[in-house]
């Protein structure tokens, strides 16, 4: 389609500086040569270096100003313009026509990949950053769409015309597409992956962009449909990716991938209300963080990392006000299916310094939680979620009907009314850990309520000592009814008064220090194997040109 030139970053790239040029050049011969640690460096280390020198305001040169420079390469080109638009979307605020380009440019590059006979190695690091990139730059062309009232009637009439430009059932069928022909589903359901792990995602002779490509788009996949609010479909499309068998995840080898993944996850799993998932997930996720960032003080991803390892901190505390089990231990014959399953504990537990870090920042908050306080909830939902996109394009003739924050406000509308429903039952639980039995009426008294009331409010707190929670299987979203109580009780008619009586049955499991030693036994000696283990050699890849 046709756009008039109103770009306002567009700069005269007549000089190229020669350092540039040789960068260019270097990155063109070493892909190529297929020379993976040479292609790394260049990729994580000069090219922000230079993009911070010379382009830390403006874009990098067109493909036309390099373009002679790469014997007008077609598929290098398309590369060097994934690199021109992701840096344009860091430092600029893109205009609709550089939108709309970069789609184009995607969809040119997925379509070589996916139909041309592509043999180059490019780093998984790379690989990883193009799908986050490319879903980045999809949810913020529908946040940028739905943002109308500072925009002209000339723009709102090139945004009707771009109807295809970013549309989700294309950006969906495009993550299909990389998945169903890199066939990564039949190479995971064989071993897991642990054969993708234990090679670094890098199979000898073989190259890894359509296969790390398809892998990456599962990931990719759950983030689609937990900004969308589809969070049963997100966890269904990880198959068959297991978060709970994270020895087999090549994604722990790249931390942006593997945060991206337990936290959309861990977002699905609170808004499907299966809270003690919810809880390992976070609880794996804010380890790992803790043990890696520190790796990543001086990489530029730090300030993102350390912002995503806040907003988990807030949602954990939304799963332990709501699931206060959460913070115990799994039932017993839970853990010893779980072993035979795969031959190891599986913890619902918080680590240690993950509940310290909690109880840290949310202390107080969290206190006013289990009594029920809505606001802090809220708060937390707000700090912690996903930025929310609407799937459909807005009404262009009617921009009042919907503004830009209709679809996170339809999601905090869904998490409130969770909330709602509970909120008024720590109370009622203060009052039964008194007793061991009370009637109705005086339960009844003591709440300042009626008995058809109180009847509702038992049926509320027994649904709510029930949580759907992950058996074992492939599927994400499988699971059985497992009780998170820390009490049971049932109603009785008692024989002698002919009352109705609430009876309490005091289910708390007492957390013996030989379970928690024994545990921390386990875990060191699992730390020492790592480190007497000796070192993977790593094949060399082939030289051969693309």
């Amino acid at each position: 389609m046709a756009f008039r030139d109103y770009d306002p970053y567009e700069r005269d790239y007549g000089i190229v500086p020669d350092i540039v040029k040789q960068f260019v050049v270097y990155l063109y011969r070493h892909i190529r040569e297929r020379n993976i640690p040479e292609i790394e460096s260049m990729y994580e280390v000069s090219f922000p270096k230079l993009s911070d020198r010379y382009f830390k305001q403006g874009p990098w040169p067109p493909v036309d100003a390099i373009s002679d420079l790469v014997d007008q390469d077609h598929v290098f080109c398309l590369l060097y313009k994934e690199l021109y638009f992701r840096h344009l979307y860091a430092k600029t605020q893109p205009s609709l026509r550089a939108r709309c380009e970069s789609w184009d440019n995607y969809c040119d590059l997925f379509g070589v990949i996916l139909h041309g006979n592509v043999n180059m190695l490019l780093p998984n690091s790379w690989l990883w950053a193009m799908v986050d990139e490319f879903l980045y730059q999809f949810q913020s062309f529908a946040q940028y769409r739905t943002k109308l009232a500072g925009k002209s009637a000339e723009e709102v009439e090139l945004l009707k015309k771009c109807d295809k430009v970013w549309n989700i059932l294309d950006v969906l069928n495009v993550l299909q597409a990389l998945i169903d022909k890199s066939g990564i589903v039949a190479e995971l359901s064989r071993d897991g992956g642990a054969e993708l792990a234990a090679h670094d995602g890098y199979i000898p002779g073989q190259s890894n962009v359509l296969r790390m490509l398809g892998y990456f788009s599962l990931v990719g996949q759950l983030r689609v449909h937990c900004l969308i609010g589809d969070y049963s479909t997100g966890l269904q499309s990880l198959f068959p990716l297991n978060l709970f068998e994270r020895g087999k995840l090549y994604t722990q080898l790249l931390s942006g991938c593997h945060i991206t993944l337990f936290y959309y996850s861990s977002f699905a799993y609170v808004m499907l209300q299966r809270y003690t998932d919810a809880g390992r997930c976070l609880n794996a996720i804010l380890s790992y963080i803790h043990r890696v960032k520190q790796l990543h003080a001086r990489n530029a991803a730090y300030d993102q990392i350390l912002k995503k390892n806040e907003q988990m901190y807030a949602l954990l505390a939304l799963v332990v006000g709501l699931c206060p089990a959460v913070q115990s231990t799994l039932d017993e014959h839970v853990l010893v299916a779980l072993k035979d399953k795969f031959g190891e504990k599986l913890q619902s537990t918080l680590d240690e310094h993950v509940l310290v870090a909690l109880k840290d920042k949310f202390g107080e908050k969290l206190q006013r939680m289990f009594r029920g306080d809505e606001g802090l909830f809220d708060e937390a939902f707000m700090y912690g979620c996903p930025k929310f996109i609407t799937a459909a394009p807005p009404a262009y003739d009617n921009p009042s009907a919907a503004g830009p924050q209709e679809a996170y406000l339809r999601q905090r509308s869904l998490f409130l009314r969770q909330v709602g429903g509970v909120s008024r039952l720590p109370l009622l639980k203060q009052y039964l850990l008194l007793y061991s039995s009370i009637s109705l009426p005086k339960l009844a008294g003591l709440l300042e309520t009626d008995e058809a009331t109180l009847r509702t409010a038992l049926a509320c707190l027994k649904k709510s000592n029930y949580c759907l929670q992950w058996d074992g299987g492939r599927d994400m979203t499988s699971g059985s009814f497992t009780s998170t109580a820390d009490i049971d009780f049932y109603i009785d008619v008692d024989t002698a008064t002919g009352a109705e009586l609430v009876m309490l049955s005091d289910n708390i499991t007492t957390r013996h220090q030989a379970e928690l030693l024994s545990r921390h036994i386990v875990k060191f000696e699992a730390i020492v194997r790592d480190l007497e283990a000796p070192p993977v050699a790593v094949a060399a890849p082939a030289q051969a040109a693309y």
